[in-house]
């Protein structure tokens, strides 16, 4: 009996719909760069909760024919490519034609499209890749496509998507990487019937402006190099720039957005020992490459691309990125304070006279291996090291004027510390060392105390809990800061307002992704709140809440704000603040340890010590 059969249409359909059809982010991402090839100049994308319901894309294209229409919805068809080979010289975003009968199999799609030479245009409904009517209709020039009740046919598929707000956090995603590649076309965002942004044509400097902030595009330093292999060009952070997270960063290739973690190396390579380790700056670099170079047909996304040549793209991208740091005078110089020292004394030469070298008077009888015949270092010894045998004795408290050996503290402290060992461990006094280390003594040994790390550990548990029962306190601020976000930031803000409420932060939303700032959690005198709110926006961004539970979320924020707020290293303690650093770790849950794992506190046994001091 045989048992292999062909799949009919629609179930194949189904199929490719689950790799090129992930959610409605890849729709929205399909349509708009159909919209790019078609060569429109304004494209618009309007969606109702986040593209559930309906996501539509109209844009003045050059539009389809009644044929072409028709044929754009089966698999395989495409107007981009007409042989094997031509994968190998593409010059556009879409070549597999599986995108729209994709898309059309799992949602209820009309197609309203005209050619400039028509006066009549086609209107096409499918639904689950069955055509429901095909006739004429009057429409502009162009394409007008809507696609509803994605995965209506799916419910496994439609019952995973995630949040209205993250599913719209994705979809900002993709829209950003589409716009910033084409800055001369026009774009608009509408969700819901509210405009989320619009971005006239514009120069790449303006679009990335537009797109993010207006600070950062006086951050940004143009990068250009033209190779025989590849022409780069696009913008780089100053090293003032960086950042531990959130940095913006994008490569594009031929028009074409790209991951490459082997080409951010390069990047971050060119700025070592400029920015801090562990911090990103931020980049926006365009590759233009022969196409046969490079392949592009990896993954159904087309971000994951192979290049021919990437290692010596490689040294140039980063000479490139050094070239501009050197011209840009990126590069931090070093400055000596020199006010109020003596000048470094220079020989003084006559013209037509060669340099004299000082005058050096030495010793011909000095003889290193002979012992000194000088008393200072031969006679009274026993006197330089006769504070040996004053250990036996108690040591003065308060030393006379003339002693500088040992500040008068230090040397009571040493008093109290070698008197008597029993009143050592019951002693309630502590000690700072470096202005980082809290030490005292316990019974078990010598306890040492990681100051930074211990009021990380107090705030972050002190936050959780006021984010658990919304009883922080808010400090007013007398003058209310602007902060200006992007739009998929801006939408992270009003997702996370509640959150940041229960922390203390008083925000009120302006419209266009300003916000005002007029109040801030209690005991942060002196910290930049709108600094503040962004980091918090950043660690929100990278715990999206949708894609992680609500606790992982509040844990970033915490400790974000906990890290903000707490001692610095190198602040110097009282012993009553010392105290109360303390008293309060050990309340903790987990005074061990940081809210990331790393070690807070140690004691040394006696048995430790004896062996350090054996």
């Amino acid at each position: 009996m045989d048992i292999i059969h062909l799949l009919p249409d629609s179930v194949a359909n189904q199929i490719a719909a689950g790799e090129v059809v992930q959610r409605p982010s890849s729709v929205i991402k399909e349509l708009m760069e159909n919209s790019v090839d078609a060569g429109a100049t304004s494209i618009d994308v309007l969606i109702v909760d986040a593209g559930r319901t309906s996501i539509q894309v109209i844009d003045d294209g050059k539009g389809m024919s009644e044929t072409d229409a028709r044929l754009a919805f089966e698999r395989h068809a495409t107007s981009k490519i007409l042989r094997a080979e031509d994968l190998f010289s593409l010059h556009t975003m879409g070549f597999r034609g599986e995108a729209l009968p994709s898309i059309a199999a799992v949602a209820q799609v009309q197609l309203r499209t005209r050619t400039a030479d028509h006066d009549l245009g086609t209107d096409l409904s499918i639904e689950g890749s069955r055509v429901v009517s095909q006739e004429p209709c009057s429409c502009p020039v162009g394409t007008n496509i809507e696609v509803r009740n994605l995965f209506y046919n799916v419910p496994a598929r439609r019952k995973f998507l995630k949040s209205n707000q993250t599913e719209l956090s994705n979809i900002m995603q993709d829209f950003e990487r589409i716009v910033l590649v084409n800055p001369s076309v026009s774009f608009s965002l509408t969700h819901n019937g509210t405009l989320i942004t619009r971005l006239p044509a514009a120069s790449l400097r303006q679009r990335i402006v537009s797109v993010f902030e207006k600070k950062l595009g006086e951050q940004l330093l143009s990068v250009e190099v033209d190779t025989s292999l590849a022409r780069i060009t696009g913008f780089v952070g100053k090293p003032e720039s960086a950042r531990k997270k959130g940095a913006h960063q994008f490569f594009f290739v031929n028009g074409r957005f790209m991951r490459h973690p082997y080409f951010h190396k390069a990047v971050m390579d060119a700025f070592a020992h400029l920015v801090p380790e562990g911090e990103q700056v931020p980049y926006f670099l365009y590759f233009d490459v022969a196409p046969e170079n490079i392949d592009v047909n990896i993954h159904p996304t087309k971000t994951e691309i192979k290049f021919e040549n990437d290692s010596a793209i490689w040294q140039i991208l980063q000479a490139a990125i050094r070239d501009t740091l050197g011209r840009f005078n990126a590069v931090p110089t070093i400055e000596f304070d020199v006010q109020g020292r003596p000048d470094i004394p220079t020989f003084e030469q006559h013209p037509g006279q060669p340099v004299r070298a000082p005058r050096v008077e030495y010793n011909p009888d000095y003889n290193p291996f002979q012992k000194s015949a000088s008393p200072r270092r031969t006679d009274h010894w026993e006197q330089l090291y006769d504070i040996s045998s004053a250990t036996d004795s108690a040591m003065p408290v308060t030393p006379q004027p003339s002693d500088t050996s040992l500040p008068s503290a230090d040397e009571a402290e040493v008093a109290q510390l070698f008197s008597d060992e029993n009143d050592l461990e019951m002693s309630s006094e502590h000690f700072q060392f470096r202005g980082q280390y809290i030490l005292t003594s316990v019974r078990s040994g010598l306890m040492i105390v990681e100051q930074h790390r211990a009021h990380v550990r107090i705030l972050y548990e002190q936050y959780m809990k006021q984010m658990e029962t919304h009883s922080a306190t808010t400090q007013g601020l007398l003058f209310p800061e602007m902060v200006q976000f992007p739009p998929s930031d801006a939408h992270l803000v009003d997702q996370i307002s509640d959150t940041l409420s229960a922390l203390g932060f008083d925000i009120s939303p302006l419209g266009g992704g300003s916000f005002s700032i007029q109040g801030i959690p209690s005991g942060l005198d002196g910290v930049d709140a709108a600094s503040l709110l962004t980091q918090m926006v950043e660690e929100a961004r990278e715990e999206r809440p949708g894609h992680a539970s609500l606790h992982d979320v509040h844990h970033r924020l915490a400790l974000a704000l906990a890290r903000s707020a707490s001692i610095v290293v190198g602040q110097a303690l009282t012993s009553q603040e010392m105290d109360t650093l303390l008293s309060h770790l050990f309340q903790c849950a987990n005074p061990n340890m940081t809210p990331t794992g790393k070690s807070i506190l140690t004691v040394l046994s006696p048995e430790d010590i004896e062996g350090f001091l054996s």
